[in-house]
């Protein structure tokens, strides 16, 4: 889908902030990473396009993270803790930049938020880190756009088009077959007729997609006063789910598929891509959490899809974990999703230096 208002124009970086920056393709927060300082204040430059950077997944991405309450909370890892100070103005109030919007939709439910970038209530995700950390090295206005819901696996919901199906064989000697994009159930066996049922393969992804479009569509009422966007970037946390089967074999393949399909829809051949693993997952794991693991450290590394070279990274979140594991929202502390939000958004601002 091709944008009216989508006119490639190029946006200034920060030169101090992308200088202290040196994120890999396999990405971390490390001791020599610079704390992200407090926005400026600064309105952003309206006279450039819009950035938009469109955040997609499944729970993790959603966000599970507490901002009030006790340990693991947000408010005690800023008040008590003196983390994320870029959070919260000196007088120890939550900060509203305003050249940073937030907009979140959800499948079924509508829009969720349309506003300033700001801790309101509820919980966060990973947008926080990302938005402040891409927000301070862009002087054009930025959207967070986040467009997710639970428990969808890459292989089966968020399949995207062009994707083919596949056979698989399990412990017992049983083959199935998975089917490719708008196909459906999500498997049947070998020999026997499918029975379609009220889903199919990629349907997440076209409805999550189809949020997206609807806000660029009527940007003036997701960012005030602006009548130019582009899709400068995507970020994905994803996994749990298919680490749970055989999808965990396929991720590879489909991540590469995901991230040409979703340049392809946006109209965004340039926009860059960062993934983000699993948290409870250590290098090395043979787990299907490890094989989907290891499939995003493989695409974001040049030597096996050079094609990607200089525009997709993969942050590696076991060492930003807190604790506890995607499948139980990593106990809802809300450092997990702040850490991994900002060495997600680090990655990020070191792709964007690559204008190709």
């Amino acid at each position: 889908m091709k944008y009216n208002h989508m006119t490639r124009r190029a946006f200034a970086l920060s030169s101090v902030a992308l200088a202290a920056l040196a994120v890999a393709p396999f990405a971390t927060v490390s001791a020599q990473d610079p704390p992200i300082p407090k926005p400026d204040g600064k309105p952003a430059d309206m006279t450039k396009p819009v950035q938009v950077f469109i955040l997609m997944g499944q729970s993790n991405m959603v966000g599970m993270g507490r901002i009030t309450g006790g340990d693991g909370s947000l408010e005690n890892a800023v008040k008590n803790k003196n983390k994320y100070s870029y959070l919260v103005d000196d007088a120890g109030a939550w900060i509203e930049r305003k050249d940073v919007r937030f907009v979140r939709y959800m499948s079924g439910k509508g829009p969720l938020n349309n506003e300033w970038m700001g801790i309101k209530g509820g919980t966060i995700g990973p947008e926080f880190g990302i938005g402040h950390a891409v927000g301070n090295a862009i002087d054009a206005p930025v959207m967070i756009l986040k467009v997710c819901i639970g428990n969808r696996a890459l292989g089966w919901d968020l399949l995207p088009p062009g994707s083919e199906g596949f056979e698989f064989t399990d412990s017992a000697g049983v083959t199935w077959v998975h089917p490719g994009y708008k196909g459906s159930p999500e498997r049947w066996k070998k020999g026997e007729e499918p029975k379609p049922i009220g889903w199919y393969a990629g349907k997440q992804y076209d409805d999550d997609t189809a949020d997206a479009k609807k806000v660029l569509a009527d940007l003036g009422t997701h960012y005030p006063g602006a009548t130019q966007c582009e899709v400068a970037g995507f970020f994905w946390w994803q996994g749990d789910r298919d680490s749970r089967s055989e999808l965990a074999t396929r991720y590879e393949l489909n991540l590469v598929n995901l991230i040409k399909a979703l340049r392809k829809d946006f109209n965004a051949p340039n926009a860059k891509f960062v993934t983000a693993s699993l948290g409870q997952t250590e290098k090395g794991a043979t787990d299907g959490g490890g094989k989907v693991l290891d499939a995003m450290l493989a695409v974001a590394d040049p030597a096996k899809h050079p094609e990607f070279k200089g525009n997709v990274a993969a942050v590696y979140t076991h060492p930003l974990s807190m604790g506890g594991s995607s499948g139980g929202h990593y106990g809802g502390n809300a450092e997990t999703y702040m850490n991994v939000g900002e060495a997600m958004g680090r990655a990020m601002v070191e792709l964007l230096k690559n204008k190709q």
